[in-house]
């Protein structure tokens, strides 16, 4: 089977191309990514594609400008548009940073072109590099699935052909690549497993053991797929959605199998933007919100928060905003913006007035009240006495009510002369009661605002 047809069903088993997409290449002049422009370059009209190749230059060697100046010149004889784009490789581990670097410069021209995909080229031995790696990393079955033939829009045309047969073919049309030196440096943990581990476990197998370790990764991720779908379908089932945050009920989350948590709460730290993987700290952390104790402090996934509070886990970009201190004049009306409320006071003939019935509507004695009233967030050491009930802690309140931590800054607290009138939205305290002597009525309404 020829390479073309090879590439072709992979492409067609993975999904990886509807038909009529402006693929965007990443080519480095390495034999692989050669291969992957010349392999699309002969299905570009099987599925009417528009190629354009890019080719990232990370400063790491002096004769970097002699790669751009080869991938330029294969464009020019491929009838491919390429461009080269000039990288900074931060701190921290060269491979890591300089993949990171990388992969942001060709999203980056993927939106400047308006690609539809980003096609690298990656083989079926990257894969069992990336196995054995992860492997030697105590690796769980996320990290065995390795390489995904597929991730947004990034597709992997070659995952399922071996080197070997890509360099074939590359030979076999005349075409030249380049070798870079640094992928031989054994510094490089990837390298070592290349050159050295590789050939040892072929040799003492007497057998090739790419194949074996590409059907791992292959079967893992089968098994990483059905878990997202399963995790996909609980968020969806459970999560309440906010602005910035999805809040979850904690019972039904630990209810369910502990990977299906776990992965329940990632996809909901991914929702608002967090790329972190769950390396085995993130398993961990996420273990001990699910723990019967729960811990009081927040947890950070890679740039969300995730907190617990009673049976509520919020998953959250930043902490939601207190509510500031305010006066409502009687009769008037008050925009809280914090938590997206009014605060309405009127005031009514107490003849005919039927006392309310729902926790956003309270009334009192019109006479025993100020013109003015205090709106605040709770402080430090609050007492609150509720009407037909002793007074407590305004805390201790709070969380009977199952008031969630994160929500207790924001519960809007009506005041009078130090004495809590209102804890709106919640229960009325024990100043100025209706009573059959009442003239008139001041009513608290606390309304979504508009």
């Amino acid at each position: 089977m020829d390479l073309a047809h090879t590439v072709e069903r992979t492409i067609r088993r993975h999904a990886m191309l509807a038909g009529g997409e402006t693929v965007l290449i990443a080519v480095s002049g390495g034999s692989d990514s050669v291969a992957l422009l010349h392999v699309l370059r002969e299905l570009a009209p099987t599925f009417r594609l528009r190629l354009h190749v890019l080719h990232v230059d990370h400063g790491l060697r002096a004769d970097s400008a002699r790669d751009a100046e080869f991938v330029r010149a294969l464009g020019a004889r491929l009838g491919v548009p390429v461009d080269v784009e000039r990288v900074t490789v931060g701190d921290g581990s060269v491979e890591a940073a300089a993949r990171e670097a990388r992969y942001a410069a060709l999203e980056a021209w993927a939106d400047r072109l308006g690609a539809d995909r980003i096609a690298t080229g990656h083989s079926a031995d990257d894969q069992a590099e990336t196995v054995l790696m992860r492997l030697l990393g105590g690796a769980g079955v996320r990290g065995l699935a390795g390489i995904p033939p597929r991730r947004g829009r990034v597709i992997r045309p070659l995952i399922e052909t071996r080197r070997q047969t890509l360099r074939a073919a590359l030979e076999a049309a005349g075409l030249d690549w380049v070798e870079d030196e640094t992928n031989r440096d054994p510094k490089f943990l990837r390298n070592r497993i290349r050159h050295e581990l590789l050939p040892l476990l072929t040799a003492a197998y007497a057998t090739d053991v790419v194949p074996s370790l590409s059907r791992v990764a292959r079967r893992a991720r089968e098994t990483v797929d059905a878990l997202e779908r399963t995790a996909a379908d609980a968020l969806q089932r459970l999560a309440t959605v906010e602005v910035g945050a999805l809040t979850l009920p904690r019972g039904a989350l630990g209810a369910l199998p502990a990977p299906v948590a776990a992965e329940t709460l990632r996809q909901a730290a991914a929702r608002l933007g967090s790329r972190a993987p769950l390396r085995a700290w993130a398993h961990r952390g996420l273990r001990r919100i699910l723990a019967p104790a729960a811990p009081r402090r927040p947890f950070r996934l890679g740039g969300v928060t995730v907190e617990v509070s009673g049976d509520h886990v919020r998953v959250g970009t930043a902490p939601l905003p207190s509510l500031a201190s305010r006066t409502l004049l009687v009769p008037g009306r008050l925009e809280l913006p914090e938590i997206g409320r009014v605060l309405q006071a009127q005031v009514v003939p107490a003849v005919g007035y039927a006392l309310p019935r729902t926790p956003e509507c309270v009334a009192f004695d019109a006479a025993y009240l100020p013109s003015s009233i205090t709106v605040r967030a709770r402080r430090p050491g609050d007492r609150f006495e509720a009407f037909g009930g002793g007074a407590r802690r305004l805390k201790s309140f709070l969380i009977d009510a199952k008031v969630p931590r994160w929500e207790r800054p924001r519960v809007p607290i009506l005041e009078s002369d130090g004495r809590i009138l209102w804890v709106a939205g919640l229960r009325r305290g024990v100043g100025a009661p209706v009573t059959p002597d009442t003239l008139d009525v001041v009513e608290f309404r606390l309304i979504p605002s508009r």
